[in-house]
């Protein structure tokens, strides 16, 4: 590696004693007893969407920046320190309150919609205790009228619920379809892409989500895992005065905040980021900033209450006692490895409908699809019980244990039913596997992590109850020594079957691990939890090495680097750049001020390297070079050539400086370097390019895209989705 450092001289005028001044300037002190020489005078780069950050760069930026405000002395600039320090907080208190409101709210919304359907309550207040289906409200008599109508009004409701939804997204924020998660990953790996982070989005998003969680399609709410990072963007961000890479800290611990709310779990928001969000493992104080946004959001949640349950957990666990058994491994091994296959197989469903609906007709008719796709939902829902409810409400219902005092969930805990009820979970399973998979990519507002949970919780108290049926059937079986010797005393706990089955299904699906602990409250079963989410996850990456968040930032082309351990089987990166013969170059010298213009418009790269003959010069960006260009191009300076070394400046007339155009810091390898080795640095530290050089000479380069393209090369589909 060699840091390349031009020097910077603007024409032949600046002479010797010129030179002297400046630097004696340089060291001079102003106003503010600070020196001019501690001010930042990098380029700061303007992103446009479809780019990705110099992280270089800005980081250089940022130390700058840094270093000039404690290099302060004054009391003025003891308090601009404190005052950055007190508005990065204050932004974190108040995205963290502003999600937490509007995220108790948007459940209520959506709560009352989907009531809707099913009837309305006469009594105004905060539980109903006077709810009327429709067919009473309109006093319908007749029981084949009165189902006829129900399921009709079920079926419409659902309908125009879903095509709203479809029509919002489609005409006014197509950027708000599916969850966000793919998008948020790669802006915060440094891909540039503002027009996603507006708060129009955001308020189509809030609402179409509503509407489409409403209408009972097989989707999930995570998008709060993005709402977060929307709303601090547009209304802090910009007053704010960030640069690049705290505005990514920022973005990163908002979104914390947004699965606190969606989930009610404040440690899962930070959890959720450790697994998915890789700013989060490599900044500490982006994981303290998320802690506290996900504490104040899940507090001021907890304030409205807006159900008044006074809870944050979503599915609160309740178990007979935290005593397992061993015998108890072979079932929740085996829902550990139905967790990865089926979720393996999901995944592999969801992308060929995406590349079915990419490359045929029903791409052309979003809105019509979303419409037939909520009408079969409702149709299928309403005739099975449990594909009726929300997804929230039936996993809410299935991690519970039977409880004479709490009543009877749909019969499932009638013991004469047991082989009906064991039919309907597992065809609830699978047709929410089918629609799910159908449903995620749809142009709405959707998620996959509570279809994905309701799938496994279907899953795992099917298997509980059979293993509870077997256990009571055959109590003086040796398999079952360990089970208290009264049978009335309950051995077997189907509804933690239910958790073991749901995460499961979601480390197959997803590939996270732990956030399930807090989102359950099922912290005393953390060994039982851990046999089953890593099982599926085992199995799920033996049949898929992706989860379905980076399936689909593949098939979108996003340029996102993935932390993983790459083998590169021995290859070295000459196998992997791109020669010297292919790369577009900018000759020393050889091109006037127009030329360069006119190639740089012509070939539109990121950057270009600079040479004379084969001899590596630097390396110059595109942005820079067109800023420059807009600046001096005149019919004056249009015949004159360019240089990009400040020496030959000096002594030449008609001659341009481009040299202060040059990146401060180049990275240069030998093309004998192992693949492993070039993917290592640009994921750890986040590089747009490197280039290889022997002996000063350039040999290839290699870019962010290409290290993509190496990573994503085992999956078939990259870039199918992309626009």
């Amino acid at each position: 590696m060699s840091p390349h450092r031009p020097q910077q001289s603007w024409g032949s005028q600046h002479t010797e004693s010129t030179n002297n001044v400046h630097e004696e300037e340089a060291f001079e002190l102003d106003e503010n007893s600070d020196l001019h020489h501690l001010r930042p005078k990098k380029h700061e780069i303007k992103y446009k969407d479809g780019n990705s950050i110099d992280w270089l760069h800005e980081e250089a930026l940022e130390r700058e920046r840094e270093y000039l405000k404690k290099s302060q002395r004054s009391i003025r600039g003891l308090l601009s320190i404190w005052g950055d320090s007190a508005r990065v907080w204050l932004v974190v208190v108040a995205t963290g309150i502003g999600i937490g409101v509007a995220g108790a709210w948007l459940d209520v919304l959506v709560k009352w919609l989907a009531d809707l359907r099913e009837g309305r309550c006469r009594a105004v207040g905060e539980f109903c205790t006077d709810w009327q289906p429709w067919s009473e409200y309109l006093n319908i008599r007749s029981i084949f009228l009165s189902s006829l109508l129900q399921s009709s009004i079920y079926v419409v409701l659902a309908v125009l619920f879903a095509s709203s939804a479809a029509l919002l997204v489609y005409i006014y924020a197509p950027y708000a379809f599916h969850t966000g998660i793919p998008e948020i990953k790669a802006i915060l790996g440094g891909y540039v892409f503002d027009a996603f982070l507006t708060p129009w989005i955001l308020l189509i998003k809030a609402l179409g989500l509503a509407l489409s969680v409403a209408s009972g399609l097989s989707l999930g709410k995570e998008f709060r895992h993005s709402e977060g990072t929307i709303i601090v963007s547009p209304f802090f961000l910009p007053h704010y005065g960030v640069t690049v890479a705290q505005k990514r800290k920022l973005l990163a611990a908002s979104a914390a905040a947004g699965v606190s709310v969606a989930f009610g779990s404040p440690l899962g928001g930070v959890i959720f980021c450790l697994e998915e969000l890789d700013t989060f493992a490599l900044e500490s104080d982006v994981m303290w900033r998320g802690f506290v946004a996900s504490a104040i959001a899940a507090v001021a949640l907890q304030y409205v209450d807006p159900f008044g349950t006074s809870k944050l957990v979503l599915f609160q666990v309740t178990s007979g006692g935290d005593t397992w058994r061993a015998f108890e491994l072979v079932p929740w091994l085996s829902l550990g490895v139905i967790g990865g296959v089926l979720g393996s197989l999901l995944i592999k469903l969801n992308v060929e409908i995406a590349l079915y609906r990419r490359n045929s007709a029903l791409g052309n008719y979003p809105i019509l699809e979303v419409a037939a796709a909520s009408a079969i939902t409702a149709a299928i829902a309403y005739l099975v019980v449990f594909t009726r409810v929300q997804s929230s409400e039936l996993v809410a219902n299935l991690f519970q244990e039977c409880d004479l005092a709490k009543g009877d969930y749909h019969g499932l805990c009638n013991p004469t039913a047991m082989w009906e009820n064991v039919f309907l979970l597992l065809i609830s399973a699978g047709v929410k596997l089918a629609l799910t998979a159908w449903t995620f990519g749809m142009m709405i507002p959707a998620g996959i992590f509570l279809p994905t949970i309701a799938i496994g919780a279907c899953i795992g108290r099917a298997v509980g109850m059979l293993t509870q049926a077997v256990q009571t059937s055959f109590p003086k079986a040796w398999i079952f020594q360990a089970c208290p010797p009264d049978t009335t005393v309950r051995c077997v706990s189907p509804g933690f079957y239910s958790v073991i089955g749901a995460s499961a299904m979601l480390g197959g699906v997803t590939r996270m691990t732990v956030i399930l602990f807090e989102l359950t409250g099922a912290l005393s079963h953390v060994l039982p939890i851990m046999v089953g989410v890593m099982t599926g996850k085992f199995v799920g990456d033996a049949m898929g090495t992706d989860g379905i968040y980076n399936v689909w930032i593949a098939m979108r082309h996003y340029p996102w680097l993935p932390p993983v351990d790459y083998n590169d089987k021995g290859k070295t990166a000459a196998d992997a750049m791109r020669p010297y013969g292919t790369l577009v170059k900018i000759e020393e010298g050889e091109l006037t001020l127009k030329d360069l213009d006119n190639l740089i418009k012509r070939r539109n790269f990121h950057g270009y390297p600079v040479i004379k003959g084969r001899d590596l010069i630097g390396f110059v960006t595109r942005d820079r070079l067109l800023s420059f260009i807009d600046t001096h191009l005149s019919a004056t300076t249009a015949s004159m050539k360019c240089t990009f070394s400040a020496k030959r400046v000096a002594h030449s007339d008609g001659v341009v400086d481009l040299s202060r155009c040059l990146e401060n810091s180049i990275i240069n390898l030998r093309k004998e370097v192992p693949q492993a080795l070039v993917v290592r640095m640009f994921q750890k530290m986040n590089l747009r390019q490197i280039l290889f050089t022997h002996r000063g000479q350039l040999d290839g380069m290699m870019t962010k895209a290409d290290v993509v393209s190496l990573l994503t090369a085992h999956f078939p589909h990259t870039g199918s989705l992309s626009t």
